[in-house]
């Protein structure tokens, strides 16, 4: 195996070493319109398996809890989908293409190797798993892909599983390439006894946010009212819907600040708030979403489900969904004991950036922050033919407009 992230090569042997599976990668992305095709090999010791056929297997599972439990009857386990194809001995019927992975595959382990690859459908969803609890950690909630490989006289006959071998995979869908309205919410609250109501406003920068990224929420408060409020609280919160088997509902704070910021009766606030929702912070909380898990390998909050037009609602199996809520306490009459909240919620979206996007997003913030250096070293050199700031500003965002002219394709 390569040391270089990019010629790492997955492989799985059987038990009996009858056969060998092979993947260039375990996450195929799912574009929108079409999914990277599972492009493997496999390596068959023809000699051990005689006379029986070798085949290759796609699977999506939905899975709850434990595999050996059932209850009233039904088995916590469905498949919603699955494929499968004979790669020993060939059928005879019209190889595909090879692709690139296959070929570089083929290169590195040799000519004996046998090609198989399956298309995603377009309906099926992406891989995502309930984080179980401490106490019960075989208990959770998934939808799994996997790829297995086994020989069998016929499909008839059961699979043995020193005979065979079966490769985790995952389906991710990156952020898609638009940008839409800036997401706002707004709330008028009247209270008792107050002529005037109190006006709340949440947006958001933007609608797409990608993991790890920072998410500015702007607040402004007229509060008319004859009301003070005490503190404001902003938090995001994902909601995870599992529609296939119990229509559970999880919603869970993935990410939190609170402040004492109180505002007066007939006064206006205004202030934006940074939260950052992480895994590193909600890694002992039971019901968060998680993008599908290899082994323990580490993995990240779920990202928010684009539903297609068309595909059934249930074989989603579950429906992930983030918002910002804002809320403003509101003492009562008899204080904290009778307060309400003014909230509203902001939705949004939460994914990974498309690696070409993620590139030049890099390039662009290296070019600023060289180009800040820059400034700095000009407004620091007193010898410097630039006689204001002004003059260095609008020079720096010359600059900055060329170098994002640049990354535009």
């Amino acid at each position: 195996m390569s040391a270089t992230k990019k010629n790492i090569v997955h492989k799985k042997l059987s038990r009996d070493k009858s056969i060998a599976a092979y993947l260039s990668k375990r996450d195929f992305v799912d574009h929108g319109s079409h999914t990277d095709p599972v492009d493997g090999v496999l390596l068959v010791d023809t000699g051990y398996i005689k006379e029986q056929k070798v085949y290759c297997r796609l699977s999506c599972i939905f899975h709850y809890g434990p595999e050996d439990m059932e209850m009233i009857g039904q088995a916590f386990n469905r498949d919603l989908y699955v494929s499968t194809v004979q790669v020993y001995p060939p059928t005879g019927e019209q190889a595909k293409p090879l692709t690139k992975a296959q070929e570089r595959l083929i290169r590195k382990i040799g000519d004996k190797a046998l090609p198989f690859c399956f298309e995603f459908p377009n309906h099926l969803p992406c891989s995502v798993c309930l984080q179980p609890s401490a106490n019960d950690p075989d208990k959770f909630c998934s939808v799994e892909f996997k790829v297995l490989a086994f020989c069998v006289s016929n499909l008839e006959e059961k699979i043995r599983k020193r005979s065979s071998v079966h490769l985790a995979i995952r389906k991710v869908q990156y952020a898609p390439d638009r940008t839409g309205p800036k997401p706002t919410a707004h709330i008028s609250k009247h209270f008792l006894m107050s002529d005037q109501p109190l006006h709340l406003t949440a947006s958001l920068n933007k609608e797409i946010y990608y993991h790890g990224e920072p998410i500015s929420v702007d607040i402004e408060v007229n509060n008319n009212s004859n009301k003070d409020v005490k503190s404001v609280k902003v938090s995001v919160i994902q909601a995870t819907n599992v529609v296939l088997y119990s229509n559970d509902t999880y919603v869970e704070e993935v990410a939190v600040e609170e402040a004492d910021d109180q505002i007066a009766s007939g006064s206006s606030f205004s202030k934006t708030y940074v939260l950052l929702p992480l895994m590193a912070d909600n890694s002992n909380k039971h019901g968060i979403a998680l993008d599908g898990r290899i082994k323990q390998e580490d993995t990240n909050l779920a990202s928010s489900t684009i539903f297609k037009e068309g595909a059934d609602r249930d074989v989603q199996g579950m429906l992930v969904s983030y918002v910002v809520r804002t809320s403003l306490l509101v003492p009562g009459m008899l204080g904290d004991l009778t307060a309400s909240d003014v909230t509203v919620e902001v939705p949004f979206l939460l994914m990974h950036p498309c690696p070409e996007n993620r590139k030049k997003t890099t390039l662009l913030l290296r070019m600023m922050r060289k180009l800040r250096q820059w400034m700095q070293k000009m407004m620091n050199d007193h010898s410097c033919a630039l006689s204001s700031l002004a003059d260095i500003t609008c020079l720096f965002g010359a600059q900055l407009h060329m170098a994002a002219k640049r990354l535009i394709v």
